[in-house]
């Protein structure tokens, strides 16, 4: 077994205890509801939530027992799929989640990438050029973007492109795309994301027509994109560029130079792998941000992603709906936190040994 083998198992064992601990922090909160708002936590259809069944249901999982046998039925119950009942939006949390949650990743998909091979780069060539004129322009750029407001933005690009030149409009699809998705007979939802669901019905059905569907759905993805994309590659631009000048005052940098080594092969092969390390970081806990939903942004472009709903269950105190948004986050950024430290051991084998 290599040691990066090794080193990922052990990452995996503390995985399970970390989400373990989460669970038992949010479940312990909970329990400063009354058992008949924690009741929806266990209701699985409509059926169920009516306000005369709800004593049954409280009798049934016995809410009114010690902590750790309530927790015990709850985890249960988590793990057969059911996070109880929301009320605000009359459905499942599962189903309301899942439902909204392909909104948001449709941002992500397009602007993680974006934010961070942006950032990267110009952090890179922001320190190589210290001083200089790319530098100053860097630097512009990211304290500009990272004292914008989002929700500013995303109204001024709004108004540009869908009220003055009507190029787009707003959410998710066009009202035409909407229709055409919502027929089960034209339009088969695969994955839930437009932009893939797509491309397949024009595969599965043959009708090439299809792929109208996923050029509307990048049309309405390309100003939530640039919002986040302009905000959050500014900060990653500066922790690059700090990262990158530390790395490149290090001695064996000044020794590699000293041999006489190329400028690309110091700072591109050297410099730059080093001063990845904390950049690792800061793009997992980024990129599982955005997951954890868009609360401004999507609510701005009215795209129904994951974060505005989550904002709309709280502002209802919409608990069962509150904790499974608050159970997929923890889950999302403890999977992050797992690639990021697995990123760690690639780029230096010395944290395999620690």
């Amino acid at each position: 077994m290599t040691s990066l083998t090794a080193y990922i198992i052990r990452r995996l064992l503390l995985l399970v205890l970390v989400i373990l601990g989460v669970t038992v922090l949010i479940f312990a909160i909970t329990m400063m509801f009354p058992a008949e708002i924690r009741a929806y936590m266990y209701i699985r259809n409509a059926e169920q939530a009516r306000p005369e069944v709800i004593p049954r249901v409280i009798e049934n999982f016995r809410l009114n027992d010690p902590f750790y046998l309530q927790y015990g039925r709850w985890m249960a119950s988590l793990l057969q799929g059911n996070l109880g009942w929301s009320y605000t939006s009359g459905q499942p949390v599962s189903t309301a989640i899942s439902s909204r949650w392909v909104y948001t990743f449709q941002i992500v998909m397009f602007a993680a990438p974006i934010i961070i091979l942006v950032g990267i780069y110009l952090g890179v060539q922001s320190a190589i050029h210290r001083n200089g004129f790319i530098d100053h322009i860097c630097r512009i750029l990211s304290i500009v973007g990272w004292s914008l407001p989002s929700f500013w933005l995303g109204l001024i690009l709004i108004s540009v492109f869908s009220g003055q030149l009507r190029w787009v409009s707003i959410g998710p699809l066009s009202q035409e795309g909407i229709n055409h998705v919502a027929n089960t007979a034209l339009f088969t939802r695969y994955t839930g994301v437009s932009v893939f669901d797509g491309v397949l019905n024009a595969i599965t059905r043959a009708d090439i027509s299809q792929i109208g569907i996923t050029l509307d759905a990048l049309a309405h993805v390309i100003l939530p994109v640039i919002v986040i994309v302009t905000i959050d590659v500014a900060l990653l631009i500066r922790v690059m560029r700090s990262s990158m000048l530390e790395a490149l005052n290090k001695p064996y940098i000044i020794t590699a130079k000293a041999k006489g080594l190329s400028k690309n092969v110091v700072f591109y092969k050297h410099a730059r792998r080093n001063a990845l390390i904390p950049v690792a970081t800061l793009s997992g806990m980024l990129v599982a941000g955005l997951l954890g939903g868009l609360t401004i942004t999507e609510t701005v472009f009215a795209y129904g992603g994951l974060g505005s709903w989550a904002a709309r269950a709280a502002l209802s105190t919409d608990i069962p709906a509150v904790l499974g948004y608050a159970i997929l986050t923890a889950l999302i950024f403890v999977i992050a936190n797992l690639i990021v430290d697995i990123l760690y051991a690639y780029i230096d084998p010395r944290i395999r040994l620690d």
